[in-house]
Parts: C-alpha cells; structure tokens; sequence
C-alpha cells in the first residue's frame, strides 16, 4: 500500500490544508497517512521548517508548500502506472 508522509508544524494554516486535501482524496483513493510534526530541535526541523507542508509518498519527496486536489491524485496514478508495469516485466 502507498504511504503518505505529511511533515506539519504548529500553526501552519497551509499544513492544515494540505491535509484536509489528503484526507479527501484517501476517501476515493487508498492509501497510509502519516502525519509527523516538526518541533524545534526535532528530526527534519532545520531542513523542513521552511518548506512545510513537506509530502513524501513512499518515502520519497513528492512537494513541499502545499498540494492540489489535482497534484496529488496525477503523482497518485503515476506512481500506480509505475507498479504495474514494474509488476509486469516481474513476469
């Protein structure tokens, strides 16, 4: 299964919508959301605290400063067209 990381901060406004927009997608596409919060001193803290929201989808940067409805669900299907032709060579 596909996993989402949502690297988030307090008070982050863009954060709360990033994930508001994963929330709504999961429910038509399935997949693991993980949501981790920065705090000072903390793992990814210096090198995320800018960029928030930061996504990672299996383990990978994918965006940072927000996501689109549109965004995620296109790098959704890429990354599915992807396994599927990685499972067909499998073969």
């Amino acid at each position: 299964m596909t996993t989402i990381e949502l690297y988030s901060k307090e008070g982050c406004h863009l954060c709360d919508e990033a994930k508001a927009v994963l929330e709504k997608i999961r429910k038509e596409i399935p997949f693991a959301l993980r949501e981790i919060k920065l705090v000072p001193g903390g793992e990814y803290y210096e090198e995320y605290k800018e960029l928030v929201p930061v996504i990672h989808i299996n383990r990978v940067f994918a965006f940072k400063h927000g996501v689109t409805e549109s965004m995620v669900k296109t790098r959704l299907r890429q990354l599915s067209i992807e396994e599927a032709g990685a499972d067909y060579t499998k073969q």
